[in-house]
């Protein structure tokens, strides 16, 4: 058949748009997901007793040049103390704070970490200081949720902004009341971990599922044969084979390297301030028909000057009048129908083609799972 040029191009991009089209549906079919590479063990989940521990301490930043706190009372006192520890006895009432700020000083401390390991940490302001820029922490302890103290921290701040004005202007980048200190805090205590129950651990899955539960024992025992068993959705445990008895470390390793391929749930997660949509390739739609419009009222005032004329009364005055101008305009909508069961991308494509907004697109799936079309949980953040 001979088919004249004009009409070889739009076929050939026909054949393509096919061609793509089929390639992303096999993308999203349950033999591609078969192939899908697994994530790690270690990346999935942790071990029982093998978790971190907040830290938080109160302290106070110098070295402020006069945007500190405005002399509040726990402020001034805190400096008091302080000066105490040095022999300096000072009037709490005539001490100013302007090149001082009170702040909280937040921490993580990870497991395993030893007396002399170095952490990170967090430092923000609880008064009215303006900013911490070329401020210096003073020692401060971190105590956990028992009130002990676990480590020490101390050194220069760093906000990763700043905040500068005068005459009335101002400029600020970042938040200048918030800054972290790389490495700033000393750890002094060591938390206990206790990885081992006799010969048996669990693993505790970040994200409880049972279908995981079952693919992560599935997985164990091609290596382990006979070594984990699930106790639930989220947590599995482990027996100690006999060759690892002086080597559960080694044990413990070769475990979290183990791969598993994840099960992704059919979740939307909308975001109506930001207007960010996130879906997952599992989400379905059942067959519906979708029309969207939007009814717009603008309403515009104007003041005009109303004199008296040459026969008014003589106690006329001059007065001010309000006029309005209201305008409707509807947006026309086209319905889109879907016979079969799409997938969310189909469906997100189609509201994209027809110009719909982001805003519009979160009305039209929350109004997809109230008629119960979307079959999927449906997050609003």
């Amino acid at each position: 058949m001979n088919v004249p040029t004009p009409h070889r191009s739009a076929l050939r991009r026909l054949l393509l748009a096919v061609v793509t089209v089929l390639a992303a549906a096999a993308l999203l079919s349950p033999r591609a997901e078969a192939q899908t590479a697994g994530v790690r063990l270690r990346d999935i989940a942790f071990l029982h007793g093998a978790r971190g521990n907040q830290l938080m301490g109160y302290g106070l930043v110098s070295g402020i040049a006069g945007d500190g706190d405005k002399d509040p009372n726990y402020t001034r006192q805190s400096i008091a103390n302080v000066m105490r520890r040095f022999g300096i006895n000072l009037d709490v009432q005539r001490l100013s704070s302007k090149n001082v700020a009170a702040v909280f000083v937040t921490a993580e401390i990870p497991p395993f970490a030893r007396s002399g390991s170095k952490i990170d940490i967090q430092v923000s302001t609880m008064g009215d200081a303006k900013t911490l820029q070329g401020g210096i922490l003073l020692q401060t302890p971190l105590m956990g949720a028992d009130g002990q103290v676990y480590a020490v921290a101390q050194g220069a701040v760093s906000i990763g902004g700043f905040s500068a004005g005068g005459g009335g202007a101002s400029v600020t980048k970042n938040h200048p009341t918030s800054a972290q200190i790389i490495g700033g805090a000393l750890v002094e205590r060591p938390i206990p971990v206790t990885l081992l129950d006799g010969n048996s651990m669990k693993m505790i899955l970040n994200e409880p599922d049972f279908t995981m539960a079952a693919r992560t024992v599935e997985a164990i025992h091609r290596k382990f044969p006979d070594t984990c068993k699930a106790l639930d959705g989220g947590t599995i445990s482990l027996e100690l084979p006999d060759q690892y008895q002086a080597n559960p470390v080694e044990f413990i390793a070769q475990v979290q390297a183990i791969e598993v391929i994840p099960d992704t749930a059919a979740r939307v997660i909308l975001n109506e301030k930001t207007g960010t949509i996130v879906a997952t390739a599992r989400v379905r739609v059942n067959s519906c028909a979708i029309a969207h419009g939007n009814l717009i009222v603008s309403v515009a005032q104007s003041q005009t000057v109303s004199q008296p004329n040459a026969f008014a009364p003589t106690n006329a005055s001059t007065v001010a009048v309000t006029n309005a101008d209201v305008n409707v305009t509807e947006q026309k909508a086209g319905l889109i129908p879907f016979a079969e069961m799409p997938t969310v991308e189909r469906v997100a494509a189609a509201l994209n083609a027809v110009g719909a907004t982001p805003r519009d697109i979160v009305a039209i799936f929350q109004a997809l799972k109230q008629s119960g079309a979307l079959q999927a949980e449906l997050l609003v953040r």
